[in-house]
């Protein structure tokens, strides 16, 4: 929970655009086109990748958001963009093996009492924090829902700055045997729920657990349950009795848990980088290419043999 991961640091990156972009000696990443099925995780499952979409590797996802300044969590799986340059959203996916999940409270999560959580434990760290710093929790955007037919828990919570700019943090989580996969979504307010539309019909229903990974292939006798239900999931590990009790860390860890985005400024800058990118190393892949086919044939950039017999 001491880390951010790549929503939480865009504003940053916005205004560190420039200086981010020039660094030279970064490594490539390995854009992988869609039309086709794509591994995500270890072992975990498959994502069938539709002809709309690219995809990074959670290895590249993780070299990504070191590019542009963040920390990684290091539970990063993989990353989904649009090949659509006039659509600007980018979807992260998060692997978390902390046991297995039971949903007891699929009929009876408090929202009211998390939201409550989240603004008290806001409030208290804002105290703590410049004025300039500090955030604000505005209510519920979508109340944390459970699909128990998918086993997937979805909730998203609206926020503001110090100069009301607002915030948002979308989550869909989708339970596991072993934990959960989180797919973020950074979007832009005009364009939110379209880019929502997206997540839930074009990229959700691609992505299929292996067997051995799925939710129902819990071993009650050899595998580990989680410390936390529903509730402490969308509390990002807290029950609310906790959150309220250590309010000061509570509301500041979460926010950067879970990713709150700026998503009036930095969408923009974090989407020319990223595509900015994707061209350069287009760019350098067709000049190699194009390189390649210019050479005739059998020419190896090599001198032919010297003869072994010396004219006379």
């Amino acid at each position: 929970m001491k880390k951010k991961t790549i929503l939480s640091c865009l504003l940053s990156v916005a205004m560190t655009f420039g200086v981010v972009a020039a660094a030279s000696a970064e490594p490539e990443l390995n854009w992988i086109e869609g039309g086709k099925s794509v591994e995500v995780g270890s072992g975990l499952g498959t994502l069938d990748l539709g002809k709309d979409f690219v995809f990074l590797s959670g290895e590249d996802t993780i070299k990504l958001q070191k590019q542009i300044g963040n920390i990684p969590t290091e539970n990063e799986i993989g990353s989904i963009f649009p090949q659509n340059e006039n659509e600007q959203w980018i979807v992260v996916m998060e692997y978390e093996e902390v046991g297995h999940i039971k949903d007891e409270e699929k009929n009876n999560i408090d929202a009211d009492a998390i939201l409550e959580s989240y603004k008290e434990g806001t409030e208290a760290a804002n105290k703590e924090r410049k004025p300039e710093d500090q955030l604000h929790v505005i209510g519920w955007d979508v109340k944390p829902f459970y699909d128990e037919k998918t086993h997937t828990l979805e909730w998203s919570m609206l926020g503001e700055d110090y100069q009301k700019t607002p915030l948002i943090n979308y989550n869909v989580q989708v339970l596991t045997r072993q934990g959960f996969v989180s797919f973020l979504l950074i979007s832009d307010p005009n364009n939110l729920q379209r880019d929502k539309k997206k997540l839930h019909d074009e990229i959700i229903p691609t992505f299929k657990l292996k067997e051995g990974n799925r939710y129902e292939d819990f071993n009650e006798a050899t595998d580990k349950v989680a410390e936390y239900g529903l509730t402490g999931l969308v509390l990002g590990g807290l029950g609310v009795a906790i959150a309220k009790k250590v309010g000061i860390l509570a509301g500041l860890l979460l926010f950067l848990k879970k990713g709150w985005v700026l998503i009036v400024v930095a969408i923009g800058g974090l989407w020319r980088f990223v595509t900015g990118k994707k061209k350069k190393q287009a760019a350098a892949q067709a000049e190699q290419q194009a390189a390649m086919e210019q050479q005739p044939p059998g020419d190896n950039n090599q001198n032919p043999p010297a003869s072994q017999n010396p004219p006379v």
